[in-house]
């Protein structure tokens, strides 16, 4: 037993010294923070433990509910937008071409913007006085052809609002999927391809064969960092569109509008086993599809 211990850390010792303090910070802090939101959530108003009172409230909201079917409708269409416009561009730069290294430099520009400042400025064209500025274009007051009869009100519209709060998410957060695929594809050989070329395989069939397959765990990893970032997703919906919250808005709506830290603090945890459930559906879902295409 000892000597196995010895062995391991004569072979393994510099990288766990390494990794070791990242992991202890991080749990610790991570273990403080849900316990506190635990027992939170747990206080009535009255100081009572513990007490499902606020949980009870949530479940039987209807804002609750209308609040996670927005975010799930977030979620499933924002996830496969992030993976495929970073595919698109990580296949893009991925192939050698003259100006290359520039527009790599361009499609890293909106992860160096804030998000904040993303979110102001696409309100600003939607909602500055009196109508704003893309309902100036839709207008045909610049060179653009009249395309409306009047002024659309983003405001009252879910599709409308939370679509655009949802593109505006997507073009902001895509380079960091860009990034990690760009990287499982420069992880694959290309003697593959070129021995694919030989047995007379096609653009598609090598996608499909090799491209496909060996990507899955870059695939797997953009999914799922991107979904949670997705459901626990505030800025982008409580600045373009506040009148339909999503879960995220909702729990600052509950700390600060209706001062209930308790109720927050549920709803924050709901939300956490939410984000855990999604997350090992995505791994579980991809490790089948890949042992498929493997197969296959």
């Amino acid at each position: 037993m000892f000597h196995s211990i010895k062995a391991f850390w004569v072979k393994h010792g510099f990288a766990v010294s390494l990794f070791l303090p990242a992991l202890i910070y991080t749990a610790f802090f991570t273990i403080i923070i849900v316990f506190s939101l635990i027992q939170l959530s747990l206080t009535d108003t009255t100081g009572n433990f513990p007490s499902f009172i606020q949980y009870a409230s949530i479940i039987h909201s209807s804002d609750f509910w209308m609040a996670l079917k927005r975010t799930v409708f977030f979620v499933l269409i924002g996830t496969p937008l992030q993976l495929m416009a970073g595919l698109a561009m990580a296949l893009l730069i991925d192939r050698e071409f003259m100006g290359r290294a520039l527009f790599r430099s361009v499609f890293l520009l909106p992860i160096a913007i804030p998000a904040i400042v993303t979110a102001v400025v696409v309100a600003y064209m939607l909602f500055s006085f009196p109508y704003g500025h893309v309902n100036d274009l839709l207008s045909g007051k610049l060179i653009f052809p009249k395309m409306v009869e009047k002024p659309i009100n983003w405001y009252t519209s879910p599709v409308l609002a939370l679509g655009l709060a949802l593109a505006a998410k997507v073009w902001r957060d895509m380079p960091i999927s860009m990034l990690i695929l760009l990287a499982g594809l420069q992880s694959i050989g290309k003697d593959q391809y070129e021995a694919a070329k030989t047995m007379g395989a096609n653009v598609v069939q090598q996608f499909y064969y090799i491209t496909i397959p060996l990507l899955v765990p870059a695939i797997s990893t953009v999914l799922v960092l991107r979904s949670i970032e997705i459901w626990k997703e505030f800025i982008f919906p409580f600045i373009i569109a506040p009148t339909f919250p999503i879960l995220g808005v909702l729990i600052d709506y509950y700390y600060h509008e209706e001062q209930n830290t308790a109720k927050a603090a549920a709803l924050a945890l709901l939300l956490l086993l939410l984000i855990a459930v999604f997350s090992w559906l995505i791994s579980y879902t991809l490790k089948k599809v890949q042992a498929y295409l493997v197969k296959a």
